[in-house]
């Protein structure tokens, strides 16, 4: 597989589990600010309890159940949006977090939306924090990732993924979730100062 350039349809269109360690390093490209995937989490819809799809298709999670490839915002607090990229075949409601990204460019259009931020790694180090400094909502709901069409796109520079990530449990998942909170579907960078906070290795 090249490291280099655009993702493919069917890169995509595959497991969570999969792509998700795979997604680490890539680029995310929006306006003129750029970051490197370096945490993300897996979520796999109607197999996985934690997941949005697990109940069934809604207004609110329908982009899951599309055609891979795409980004899935949702709005969550009340007060917070997140980025997820669509996975798997269409109709399975698979998708990848993006929990946290390394700053590259743009970082002063970064500041200015995350309230002067000083610290680099402060700028993009969680879900909420990444969507904040590139400015993504709920209308990006659906853009495709793969060709940047409504100004955001996921790349390749060359930078591989690291042969062994760091795995371990996912973040902020309710009792409700039952056995899915102990199931070690987050990946992150090893040594990455922006990752959103210490992985919980399961027991």
């Amino acid at each position: 597989m090249s490291q280099r350039g655009p993702f493919t349809r069917s890169f995509f269109a595959r497991d969570a589990l999969e792509v998700a360690p795979e997604l680490l390093n890539a680029l995310l490209e929006r306006g003129g600010c750029l970051a490197r995937i370096v945490e993300v989490e897996a979520y796999r819809g109607g197999d996985d309890p934690a997941s949005h799809a697990y109940r069934g298709k809604t207004a609110r999670n329908a982009t899951m159940f599309g055609e891979p490839g795409h980004l899935y915002v949702y709005f969550t607090y009340g007060m917070h949006f997140c980025a997820n990229v669509v996975c798997g075949p269409k109709g399975e409601a698979s998708a990848v977090l993006l929990r946290a990204l390394s700053p590259v460019k743009g970082m002063q259009t970064m500041r200015r939306r995350r309230h002067g931020m000083e610290r680099d790694r402060d700028l993009c180090s969680g879900p909420a924090k990444l969507c904040e400094a590139f400015g993504i909502t709920r209308s990006l709901d659906g853009a495709d990732l793969l060709y940047g069409k409504e100004g955001i796109v996921l790349r390749r520079d060359g930078v591989a993924p690291p042969g062994k990530p760091n795995i371990g449990l996912r973040v902020g998942l309710s009792e409700r979730s039952g056995a899915a909170r102990t199931f070690p579907w987050r990946f992150a960078v090893p040594g990455d100062p922006n990752v959103s906070r210490a992985m919980r290795i399961p027991t």
